[in-house]
């Protein structure tokens, strides 16, 4: 998956700003797909050229023009295009797990500090992604999109818990390991 299918997914709701589809990132993207605001401008600027999108230019009073973006015929043809082809899960490049994997072979000190920084990052991410959930649980009937976008958040949410799991499972071996 290209950032710029994330994009057209964005733009498909409604037309944003580039700074507005930065937030929808996010707000909601987030839990399985980042990008800097820096990279969106960038892929949008390659997306109008391959005619996905366009712009339409609003004045702001004492602030330079914002280009609000839509979704063109192409892009929905792109869209559709990528949607129908199989997806297969994407290859993971872990720095914590080459670090487990060398565990035997350095101090178990500097694993410790790293899984429980990364522990914490986990459960702030977690905390995050419950608090947004709760607002998803407080509308009563919602859309059918916000019910697809309270799923990718779910699976976020299990995301982070699996990790913060794993990291408790590797503290706990390597608290064992130490005593026997």
């Amino acid at each position: 998956m290209a950032l710029s299918h994330t994009i057209l997914a964005v733009l498909s709701q409604q037309p944003y700003s580039g700074y507005d589809i930065s937030k929808r990132f996010e707000e909601s993207v987030s839990c399985y797909w980042q990008a800097s605001q820096q990279q969106i401008y960038r892929e949008l600027g390659k997306m109008e050229q391959q005619g996905w999108v366009v712009y339409e230019t609003l004045p702001q009073a004492g602030k330079p023009a914002k280009k609000i973006y839509s979704i063109t015929e192409a892009g929905q043809g792109e869209l559709a295009r990528w949607y129908a082809a199989p997806t297969d899960p994407t290859p993971i490049r872990e720095d914590l797990l080459v670090k487990v994997l060398a565990a035997p072979y350095v101090a178990d000190g500097l694993l410790l500090q790293e899984l429980h920084h990364r522990r914490q990052l986990h459960c702030k991410r977690l905390a995050t992604y419950q608090a947004m959930e709760a607002l998803y649980r407080a509308i009563a009937h919602p859309p059918r999109s916000e019910q697809f976008r309270y799923l990718t958040l779910r699976r976020g949410m299990r995301y982070e818990q699996d990790w913060i799991e794993w990291c408790d499972e590797v503290l706990n071996f390597l608290k064992t390991d130490c005593e026997g």
